[in-house]
């Protein structure tokens, strides 16, 4: 492969060697069963400021979006549905606020993207993206799924996959300590 590259081709295998490692100063992204890294950022929304060690014992969701991300927007919904359905049986969800563009950074424009999509769980700022590089996160919206142990055990990218997503909250609200 390495010499029969020809012009444009071995260009082509540089740039997709280039756009999968890490950025510098980017974390890789935490694998499944490695500690979840902490979620502190920002000014926060609908909660006092959370750690990952202050939720230990609950199965915790952490959700990081924009509000001008259509596909983010298509998301919440269910993640209002999973709030509704798990939060007494353990489920936190913290939504990580990662805005794209300048225009997305201001926090009353956050609480008011809030507002408007009736988001009841926690969210917090994170313009710096403090918390998306601990993550190790590359697109809105991402999913992590962190257990009661505050050990990474799920993630998933994009839209869709609701139905898993929900069987491994389930599961992991499921288990024991």
């Amino acid at each position: 492969m390495r010499q029969r590259l020809v012009g444009g081709a071995r260009v082509l295998v540089a740039a997709a060697l280039v756009a999968l490692t890490p950025a510098a100063g980017v974390e890789a992204q935490p694998a499944p069963g490695r500690p979840a890294p902490e979620i502190t950022a920002g000014k926060w929304i609908n909660s006092t400021p959370l750690t990952i060690g202050d939720l230990r014992g609950r199965v915790v969701a952490v959700e990081f979006w924009t509000f001008g991300c259509y596909n983010c927007k298509n998301v919440i919904p269910t993640l209002r549905d999973w709030h509704a359905k798990y939060a007494a049986q353990g489920l936190t969800i913290v939504g990580v606020h990662c805005p794209e563009f300048g225009w997305e950074k201001p926090f009353d424009k956050v609480v008011d993207a809030v507002r408007e999509f009736k988001i009841k769980y926690a969210v917090v700022q994170d313009n710096d993206f403090a918390v998306w590089n601990r993550y190790g996160v590359r697109a809105w919206p991402t999913l992590v799924l962190v257990d009661k142990r505050g050990i990474v055990r799920y993630r998933h990218i994009g839209e869709g996959e609701y139905e898993e997503t929900e069987a491994m909250i389930r599961r992991l609200l499921g288990e024991k300590e």
